[in-house]
């Protein structure tokens, strides 16, 4: 299975993280709307390589997202428990830590100021949804980890 989704990226002018970002949260769309079995690990192959091709020189940045994003959708994947409720919070949890983790990844290889501001922002209210799901639910809160409000280049 061949994304609709590369043709567009590869016509795309310069990237941006936001753009990432974009086209990372369209493709959990994509997964998230399509059966398990129709997505194909070649289709996210394709995408990831697009997103970690276009600067060579940013392989950490496009592992640290290949990881993040490989992790994500497993942990996405979740069986059906029969709640509604809970099955989302299942889903929805995963899905922000994906985010959580490629906005560390910015602060770590970005040097766009405002685009490390936005991913700052990102990590505190990715944290703060995911606090406030499991309080819905009364569930167990996260371990308690400081945001990373400043990351040393690497």
């Amino acid at each position: 299975m061949k994304s609709h989704l590369i043709p567009i990226l590869r016509r795309s002018g310069p990237w941006t993280f936001g753009a990432f970002v974009l086209a990372c949260i369209a493709l959990g769309v994509v997964v998230w709307s399509t059966p398990v079995r129709a997505v194909s690990a070649a289709a996210i192959t394709d995408f990831m390589d697009i997103c970690s091709t276009r600067d060579p020189g940013q392989a950490g940045f496009a592992a640290d997202n290949d990881v993040a994003m490989a992790k994500m959708m497993a942990d996405m994947n979740v069986k059906p428990s029969g709640n509604v409720d809970r099955d989302f919070v299942a889903m929805m949890t995963p899905h922000h830590q994906g985010a959580i983790e490629m906005a560390q990844a910015e602060l770590r290889y970005g040097s766009n100021e405002q685009l490390r501001r936005i991913a700052q922002e990102i990590i505190v209210e990715q944290q703060q949804e995911i606090t406030a799901m499991r309080l819905a639910l009364d569930q167990p809160l996260p371990p308690a980890a400081p945001a990373p409000t400043q990351a040393a280049p690497i």
